[in-house]
């Protein structure tokens, strides 16, 4: 039976309880034996790492020890699957250079509506949008069969580099209010092999309706099943 860590906390924002709390049915009828941690101290414990084929992150900003990050580095390098959406994976451990190279991608902003559009509260930040699965995304299981689809929450701007996989994007277009003059491409779904390791990045997440939207949660699903160390040949 393969072994699930799900790591939440940091920003209450984004709910990591409730959020990860979808998901467990799911790794349980996957036959995983799950464990869950309320803290990345877990991270710095060798033998759950060594044990664990795949960890679920939903942790948002926070900060982690460096004997934690070593962990978690070691554990994908040797075959540990490592995956997770939005803030929860995107955007953890801002002053960490050796995390954000280890998931390739980090959360720089969100834009927002037309300033006077604007109410002052979260909504400010959703934008309607669409997710367009790339060609190498129509060909990946985890995004294979699916078609672009569109949400109405936060976009996320990604600051990324060349060693992702790139299954599905969005773009940002120009807006008169923003400073940038062409629209801007980010991806909104990712791999990563790192070492013996896969790593998943979905980007949507940022409230429990997302999460439960058919097209983000295929793909949430999908990339477990897929990182998991005893998915490995597939």
């Amino acid at each position: 039976m393969p072994d699930a860590l799900v790591v939440r906390g940091g920003w209450e924002g984004h709910r990591p309880v409730e959020a990860t709390d979808l998901f467990l049915p799911f790794l349980a009828d996957n036959g995983f034996e799950v464990r869950v941690s309320d803290s990345t101290t877990v991270y710095g414990d060798r033998a759950v790492m060594a044990a664990t084929d795949l960890i679920v992150q939903c942790v948002t900003m926070s900060s982690i020890e460096q004997r934690e990050l070593e962990g978690l580095r070691a554990a994908v390098a040797a075959g540990t699957g490592f995956t997770g959406w939005h803030g929860g994976i995107a955007d953890s451990f801002r002053a960490s250079s050796d995390y954000l190279q280890l998931v390739g991608g980090q959360f720089a902003t969100h834009p927002g509506k037309d300033p006077a559009a604007r109410v002052g509260d979260e909504t400010d930040n959703f934008l309607t949008h669409s997710v367009d699965i790339t060609a190498a995304g129509r060909e990946h299981p985890i995004t294979a069969g699916l078609d672009d689809f569109e949400l109405t929450t936060e976009q996320y701007w990604v600051l990324h580099d060349d060693l992702i996989d790139v299954l599905a994007t969005t773009t940002h277009p120009v807006q008169p209010w923003h400073p940038w003059q062409r629209p801007i491409t980010s991806p909104a779904v990712w791999t990563r092999q790192w070492g013996q390791g896969r790593i998943v990045v979905t980007t949507p997440g940022h409230s429990l309706d997302v999460l439960r939207h058919p097209g983000v949660r295929t793909v949430i699903e999908r990339g477990m099943l897929w990182a998991s160390r005893t998915a490995s040949g597939s």
